[in-house]
């Protein structure tokens, strides 16, 4: 007995309707591979993250790729914890030193140095490669390890002037009144001849104008009175940040940039700075790296128009850099990302939200690659939606949606291609490191570093004649009961007498020591100046 009806006609239009859904599937798939092939096509050298995907299928015909050329027009790599942006990262890293590029790789949570051993093929990374259809070739790269706080590996030193006021008044986070007499202080020692080379000499100086009746009266005479609790204060950061491992990094002999740019057997070095044992004191990694760009613009040549990047920095944890970060900084750090990419250098911030980054440094960044994001809170929900904004417009995909989706190791992709034009944005399936994903072994960070040129160069500290030394030397109580006051000869600090430039002219002016009080006229290399920092091709003695 039948129960119901079979219409006929019902069931051959829904064959058609399932037929004509496929086949609008298979033209979209179609106009997907013609469309994104060709975007991300390059005639010129190019690194490949992987393949593109549509419908959670692997597209195999859609290599994403990265023209060499545009990688110093800067990125960001952004997600929520435990999506992958480390391993990215490292496969990033390793497709740059195949192509004979240098990298500095902050590692903040002490998982990156495995790239210096080989990987080992496993049947996850099999079926990841399976459905690439590229080949895996397990291999390790030349690394250096470097640290600014005493471990093992290559010893990073700034002296205290190379830093700049700006800079250190950040690091020991000063407020407004504060930073304004530390500018005064450099200004004072740059005055008379005092250098500042360790945490010690600046200590000393202020230990002089604020107990010392000549230095009292010096300051006074010339720069204004200052008051002796905010100099105290000053004192007492300075204190508080040698107890957090800092006296280590502030000396000689200074890191030299140009040391960075090393290449061993065709592949680019990957230097990686160690700072997963100071990770809890921020400041200190954060305002280095901000130290680090202006040293590398002041010291790189311009490099025009270039085949590929001479160096690529990536910087994890980025929004610490901003954090806090004055006005003034702010739009200082923005000249030197707009202005750095003409030395031939790129750099890459690493961080959760895109919106860690401030609008104007994000909109000069050329390539993004976006991890999956949470939208767990309305707040969550809403940086979504912002993240959404900052990527092309796209009709493969409900960007929205499937960024809260994307399974480990993918990622949102859109890039300049070779003509500086934005690309289509693409769910990327990438491509696992050949290199060990995991830490180096305590015998292993041993051989790697007994066989380093450059920690051998680095790894002596020298003392030589600075502040603390002269204004000791003047504190010294005499037999009537006195001080001694001579003055310090008022002789050049640098190694060679120079016909100053006006770089120098506008280093050594007040308006560049009191930062912010006059309005940037002298280009790029005056807004360096108003950091208040120094060449290491320069340096004082």
């Amino acid at each position: 007995m039948r129960l119901f009806k079979i219409d006929k006609r019902a069931i051959i239009q829904f064959y058609f309707l399932i037929l004509s859904i496929k086949k609008c599937k298979m033209a979209d798939k179609t106009k997907f591979i013609e469309e994104l092939s060709s975007r991300y096509s390059s005639k010129g050298d190019s690194i490949i993250l992987g393949k593109g995907m549509l419908d959670g299928e692997v597209i195999k015909e859609v290599d994403v790729k990265l023209p060499l050329k545009t990688l110093n027009r800067h990125g960001l790599i952004a997600g929520a914890t435990g999506t992958g942006k480390t391993k990215t990262i490292q496969v990033f890293v390793e497709q740059l030193s195949h192509a004979g590029i240098p990298s500095l790789v902050m590692d903040i949570k002490g998982d990156f140095s495995g790239i210096a051993e080989a990987g080992e093929e496993n049947n996850i990374i099999k079926e990841r490669y399976a459905k690439t259809e590229l080949p895996y070739n397990a291999q390790s790269f030349p690394v250096e390890l470097m640290t600014i706080s005493g471990a093992k590996g290559v010893q990073l030193r700034a002296t205290v002037t190379e830093f700049g006021p700006v800079l250190l008044s950040k690091i020991l986070g000063l407020n407004d009144t504060q930073s304004s007499i530390m500018s005064i202080v450099f200004k004072y020692c740059d005055d008379k001849g005092l250098p500042l080379i360790d945490l010690e000499d600046i200590k000393k100086v202020l230990q002089y104008v604020t107990a010392d009746d000549n230095g009292k009266k010096e300051i006074a005479e010339n720069y204004g009175s200052i008051a002796p609790a905010s100099l105290g204060a000053i004192l007492r950061s300075i204190v508080a940040l040698e107890q957090e491992g800092a006296t280590a990094f502030f000396g000689e002999p200074s890191f030299e940039v140009n040391d960075l740019l090393q290449t061993k057997d065709g592949k680019g070095v990957v230097n990686i700075m160690r700072v997963d044992d100071i990770q809890n004191k921020p400041n200190l990694f954060s305002t280095f790296m901000l130290s680090l760009f202006a040293e590398i613009y002041l010291t790189f040549p311009e490099e025009g128009d270039s085949g590929k990047p001479k160096l690529v920095l990536f910087i994890d944890e980025a929004h610490l850099i901003f954090k806090e970060a004055s006005k003034t900084l702010l739009s200082q750090i923005e000249t030197m990302v707009k202005l750095i990419r003409s030395k031939g250098v790129g750099i890459y911030f690493i961080t959760q939200i895109p919106g860690d980054v401030p609008e104007n440094v994000l909109s000069q960044l050329g390539l993004k690659i976006q991890h999956a994001l949470r939208g767990f809170t309305a707040k969550d929900r809403k940086e979504i939606e912002k993240a959404i904004q900052n990527y092309p417009v796209t009709e493969y995909y409900k960007a929205e949606e499937l960024i809260q989706n994307l399974g480990i190791g993918e990622a949102f992709v859109t890039a300049l291609d070779e003509k500086g034009i934005p690309t289509p944005l693409v769910q990327t399936y990438l491509i696992s490191p050949e290199s060990r994903m995991g830490v180096l072994t305590a015998t292993e960070i041993d051989n790697l570093t007994a066989g380093s040129a450059l920690v051998k160069k680095y790894q002596n500290s020298i003392d030589k004649e600075s502040a603390y030394e002269i204004l000791s030397k003047r504190m010294v109580p005499v037999a009537d009961g006195s001080q001694t006051v001579q003055e310090a000869p008022k002789t050049t600090v640098t190694k060679e007498q120079e016909e100053p430039s006006i770089f120098d002219t506008v280093l050594k002016s007040p308006m560049a020591k009191t930062f912010g009080t006059t309005l940037m006229r002298e280009g790029a290399k005056a807004i360096l100046g108003m950091l208040g920092l120094k060449s290491t091709s320069r340096r004082r003695y």
